[in-house]
């Protein structure tokens, strides 16, 4: 029996009132503190400028604007980098499900119970959504089962389980029960599971260069600290509302950026892999029902 699945519904199009206050999928509680942390900053350089004038004063508003737009345009570059690995993991774990479905649609012809193929195979995709956040893959597949033994230590269970799917093809194949042009079409949907996986693999382990990361939060860190002291000559008390939008806007760029380099983890803005998997789970409960 096929354990029990859920599903999930999309967020809907946010109107102004969610766009204004809404805190779920929002990164400003990663970024609270420091804009807080720099508006009180802007603060206490207004009243310093007030009472003893700006050191920085001479320089004007000019050299700000130039630095800022050249920050923007880095965190632009490395968003779009980020965005670029979130989005190719989005295309793989589709791929998976399209492998998942045609795997199981080409099963149904199968004179031999398919339930423990499939079964497998929901087995392979918890695997690898345990094995891209770092959790046992060995646990994470132990509900659904599996065609042989998955040690917890194994250096890479998930990829065992697929060549435990392969194994039992292979034997149904030397036994005459499925044909060989059969044999080789669940092959090839086999194949492409550990391309995914592959894929998947690459993203989690290579992250974008230290260096750049490290200069673009050094630099953003310096623009939004130095910004009060430029500006309050002119601007007064409205310094503070200035810097926490301009700081708001940078630090949230930061901050949405570390999270979309990761696109396996568990904040908010990481794809959604536990519902793609439940997709898997009802495509092949649904396929297992009719056949």
């Amino acid at each position: 029996m096929m354990p029990e699945r859920s599903t999930s519904t999309p967020r809907s199009r946010a109107g102004l009132r969610e766009i204004l206050f809404a805190v779920r999928g929002s990164i400003i509680r990663l970024i609270a503190w420091k804009v807080a942390m720099l508006t009180t900053l802007a603060c206490g350089v207004v009243y310093w400028t007030k009472l003893h004038g700006d050191p920085l004063s001479a320089f004007g508003i000019a050299p700000f604007s130039f630095i800022g737009i050249s920050i923007s345009v880095f965190l632009s570059f490395r968003n779009n980098a980020c965005y670029d690995r979130w989005w190719e993991a989005r295309k793989q774990w589709g791929r998976l499900i399209v492998a998942a479905r045609s795997f199981a649609r080409e099963t149904m012809a199968l004179p031999v119970d398919r339930r423990r193929l499939l079964r497998a195979v929901c087995a392979y995709a918890h695997a690898l959504r345990a094995r891209l956040d770092g959790t046992s893959e060995a646990d994470a597949c132990r509900t659904w089962g599996t065609l042989g033994p998955v040690r917890p230590g194994s250096a890479n269970a998930t990829n065992r389980l697929l060549d435990q799917i392969g194994q039992e093809c292979s034997r149904l194949a030397d036994e005459g029960r499925i044909s060989e042009w059969r044999y080789m079409l669940l092959e090839s949907r086999l194949v492409e599971m550990s391309e995914v996986q592959a894929a998947c693999e690459r993203i989690k382990n290579t992250p974008l260069p230290f260096a750049y990361t490290l200069l673009i939060h050094r630099t953003t860190y310096l623009f939004c600290c130095l910004l009060p002291f430029g500006v309050a000559p002119q601007l007064g008390w409205s310094t503070p509302i200035l810097v926490a939008v301009v700081s708001y806007t940078f630090f949230g760029l930061d901050a949405i950026g570390d999270e979309l380099e990761d696109p396996f983890g568990r904040n908010e803005n990481d794809l959604p892999l536990d519902d793609l998997v439940r997709t898997i789970e009802t495509d092949i409960g649904e396929s297992l029902e009719a056949g």
